[in-house]
């Protein structure tokens, strides 16, 4: 299919779903998206089946056929992560460093691995074709949140900056750990690579952070002698562009360069705040940046749903529905609780381990990059087992972006009401003691 035409369609759903639920729905714009992008895409195989024309079954199978991996992998993931990172509140993200990486690398190590434990015993349960390692590999799939589905929707909802922050910044920086991770279970299955995941995940981290802290430095001294706001963009974009396109090609983790990059952006301009201010004084920086990450996070949520018109049923489907759900909570939950006893005492927010738990578990979205995993092991698994990818990341991506993330607003503020009870409550043994 034409790209321009692709793209016609792609900006007709956006415009014609926001209308229709500005006026109508009223439901979070990102959520809109992909829930209305579902119902046209399941309308589209309902005509396809019923009108059997080949050149409307060919321009139907082309809509859900145009390079999903390829356009998010080799495209626009490193712009949106660096958008996404651009926003990090830096005193948030120091204040709250131990549990955001404790929730980035401990809790997606402990929920990929239960996730395929688990679902190895519902395999072997049914008679599905898969080992243990595929099943950890669907695990490193689906386990990792969604940084583009985080600042997407978590951030019009209404959470506290300070939760928000830790959301964020564990979506952000737990996709390297879960790309880390799917590589090296995906070379124990293919038997290639490197079989040491404690190296290969050094590699690339501190790879991809010394790229990423290099080549910014190095162009952001040339933004340092420009007057022109406009080169400002240019820079920026040559700088997370460049460093993603390195890093992927030395073997380093792209996602945490560009994050590395974003983080790296944000705290210098804010460094020379006066200066941006003279400069730049109608902010076409920070509204680039805001205005990009908004486009692209349609089209994602868009091609999202459509991509639904190439998806083959598994006939283990009945199994899956389930099975995916109900492990993908217990294993995130498991992670989390993991993880917060190893905080300590100083969970961000005053909550308490249940709070806390509820929270980081029922606000961890999945999206694009979980899509983009699972459409890549075509390559080397069968058909058969692909589809179980593909169904279960779906269900998965479906399930918490329109269940937990409709829902994660009312649990927030009953979570935020219980813990001011707890406080009230314990406020008030104290008092009679004295």
């Amino acid at each position: 299919m034409n790209i321009l035409l692709f793209l016609i369609i792609i900006l007709a759903f956006i415009v014609l779903i926001g209308i229709l639920n500005e006026k109508v729905f009223h439901l979070q714009s990102d959520i809109a998206l992909i829930f209305f992008s579902l119902i046209i895409s399941l309308t589209l195989m309902g005509v396809r089946f019923i009108f059997p024309i080949d050149s409307l079954k060919m321009f139907i199978d082309n809509l859900g056929d145009f390079g999903f991996e390829e356009y998010l992998m080799d495209g626009v993931l490193c712009f949106m992560l660096f958008a996404g990172a651009s926003k990090v509140n830096m005193g948030k993200f120091r204040q709250n460093l131990r549990p955001i990486c404790l929730l980035a690398l401990l809790t997606t190590l402990i929920s990929s691995f239960l996730y395929g434990a688990l679902f190895f015993l519902v395999a072997s349960a049914f008679n599905i074709p898969m080992d243990i390692w595929m099943c950890i590999l669907l695990g490193c799939v689906v386990s990792p949140t969604d940084p583009i589905a985080a600042t997407g929707i978590l951030n019009k909802i209404g959470l506290s900056k300070n939760v928000c922050s830790v959301i964020e910044n564990e979506s952000l920086f737990n996709d390297g750990t879960g790309v880390t991770l799917f590589i090296f279970v995906r070379s124990i299955i293919i038997h290639t690579g490197d079989s040491n995941f404690a190296k290969l995940m050094f590699k690339e981290i501190v790879g991809a952070v010394a790229v990423a802290l290099v080549v910014s430095f190095v162009l952001f001294k040339l933004m340092e002698l420009t007057r022109d706001p406009i080169r400002y963009i240019l820079i920026s974009l040559l700088d997370v562009s460049a460093v993603y396109m390195i890093c992927e090609h030395m073997g380093f983790s792209g996602v945490i360069a560009s994050v590395v990059c974003g983080m790296f952006f944000s705290y210098s301009m804010d460094k020379m705040e006066r200066r941006v201010k003279v400069i730049d004084p109608r902010e076409y920086y920070e509204d680039f940046w805001e205005i990009l990450e908004s486009m692209l996070n349609a089209i994602l949520f868009v091609m999202i749903g459509m991509l639904v018109l190439n998806l083959r049923i598994s006939k283990y489907i009945f199994i899956l529905i389930p099975a995916a759900i109900l492990i993908l909570v217990f294993s995130r939950a498991m992670g989390v609780v993991v993880s917060s006893i190893l905080t300590g005492k100083h969970i961000p927010g005053n909550y308490n381990l249940m709070e806390f738990t509820t929270l980081m578990t029922w606000s961890a979205l999945k999206g694009g990059l979980s899509l983009a995993l699972a459409i890549g092991t075509a390559e080397y698994l069968e058909p058969e087992i692909n589809d179980v990818f593909m169904n279960v990341t779906y269900l998965t991506i479906f399930f918490t972006v329109l269940v937990q993330g409709l829902s994660v607003k009312k649990v927030y503020f009953a979570l935020e009401k219980h813990k001011a009870n707890r406080i009230l409550k314990k406020s008030g043994m104290k008092g009679e003691r004295v």
